[in-house]
């Protein structure tokens, strides 16, 4: 499957967050495109400090605030390289620091 670069799909990043956002910053739904959905993806993965490790409790709360279907946003960033998952810890593995 064709992943678009991170940094070419950012370009968007306003437009996309636009489209997927709501005004209190939870997620309408995941985008289907890929270059959208890395976009969004990353939004999400700033809620996680690089360094840190989480276990899915954790996660889900997190995620919990953008978006009722936790799973498929969870495995999406793991899917995606945004996090990592081993020995039931998730941690940030990519994406951009803001």
């Amino acid at each position: 499957m064709f992943r678009p670069d991170l940094q070419d799909a950012l370009r968007d990043r306003d437009a996309v967050l636009r489209s997927f956002l709501d005004e209190d910053g939870s997620l309408r739904s995941i985008p289907t495109k890929i270059r959208k959905r890395l976009v969004v993806l990353d939004h999400l993965a700033q809620e996680f400090e690089p360094g840190e490790r989480y276990d899915e409790t954790a996660v889900n709360n997190r995620l919990r605030a953008f978006h009722p279907d936790i799973a498929a946003p969870r495995r999406y960033l793991v899917e995606e390289g945004f996090l990592d998952r081993a020995d039931g810890f998730y941690w940030r593995a990519g994406g951009t620091v803001a």
